[in-house]
């Protein structure tokens, strides 16, 4: 029997529970614990599901944003042989978005002329 595991990418997730709703919000983050990453690979990780990644790198984003790699990741073994997923490290509980977040006010500046 094969087997291959999936994972969610939960980043952004996070990110918006801890009030970090922009890519800037996390780079000082992570330059603050020696990451110095581009504008679009931190972009690429938050959006997209990442290959590959350096431990120094997965240990600054957990440190920064105060959660454990089972929160960013929710990993799930399927089989090929039928359609039964098993749950790996089943005790994880999704963030509840409704009553974390809390919409920032805009602030509309005239502009100098």
């Amino acid at each position: 029997m094969n087997r291959r595991i999936e994972y969610k990418w939960r980043l952004r997730e996070i990110m918006a529970a801890r009030g970090l709703n922009n890519i800037s919000d996390l780079l000082p983050l992570l330059t603050d614990r020696g990451i110095t990453l581009s504008d679009s690979q931190i972009y690429r990780l938050v959006g997209q599901k990442p290959e590959r990644m350096s431990l120094a790198l997965l240990g600054a984003i957990t440190d920064a944003l105060e959660c454990s790699v089972e929160d960013l990741c929710h990993f799930e073994a399927v089989s090929s042989n039928s359609r039964l997923r098993r749950t790996v490290g089943s005790t994880v509980e999704p963030i509840s978005l409704n009553e974390t977040i809390q919409p920032r006010r805009a602030r509309v500046r005239p502009t100098d002329r």
